[in-house]
């Protein structure tokens, strides 16, 4: 069960890492110390630049000693936690651990870049006008990729909860008369107590 875990874990991981590590190397031979250059009237620019934080440049003012702990050890802690869990979890459906993967692939990439190169090479943006993302890479959309591809299943369990309420509702409804008769029956056998009652009262009557 675990080795093709591991292989539908590794497909898109390993494609995730090769790309970026291509991408990355074409950008520095092909953008560094280039100007902007804008496609699609603005909405998408490549631009290089060299991000010593985290996403989006996130934490890039830590010291190097935190941003080291942060940015490299604690990542691969959780990739590896990542990993196990995929091999080792039950029902995990297949896309979860493509989606895994894709997280994975990216997430290595760029841990690479922090811990060989002390920086992350991104070079993409997109946007329109004023309103614009950070500047990003290739793991950088595999991880966003696999995060997207996990959004069906954070609602999976609701479905069985909401299919429940309108079988409920049948067999309440299926439950009603049986009430009713159950009354019905009690109030008939009710009746010949009160005759029973009543019998001695006349037998009184005749011996008087």
């Amino acid at each position: 069960m675990w080795q093709k875990r591991l292989l539908v874990l590794l497909i898109p991981g390993l494609l995730a890492t090769a790309l970026d590590r291509l991408t990355k190397i074409w950008a520095v031979n092909t953008l560094k110390e280039q100007p902007m250059q804008s496609y699609f009237n603005d909405v998408f620019r490549l631009v290089y630049a060299e991000n010593t934080g985290a996403f989006l440049s996130l934490g890039s003012d830590m010291n190097d000693t935190l941003r080291y702990w942060v940015l490299a050890v604690v990542p691969v802690l959780v990739l590896l936690y990542i990993f196990f869990h995929v091999l080792t979890a039950k029902n995990l459906h297949v896309v979860q651990q493509a989606a895994f993967g894709f997280i994975l692939g990216g997430g290595l990439s760029n841990i690479y870049d922090r811990i060989m190169e002390g920086r992350v090479v991104d070079f993409m943006n997109m946007g329109f006008g004023t309103l614009r993302t950070g500047i990003f890479n290739v793991a950088d959309m595999s991880i966003m990729l696999g995060l997207f591809l996990m959004i069906p299943f954070l609602f999976q369990k609701q479905a069985p909860d909401a299919a429940a309420a309108p079988v409920a509702a049948v067999d309440i409804a299926e439950e009603a008369p049986a009430v009713e008769e159950s009354e019905e029956s009690m109030t008939t056998q009710e009746e010949p107590a009160e005759d029973a009652d009543q019998t001695p009262t006349n037998k009184e009557g005749a011996q008087e």
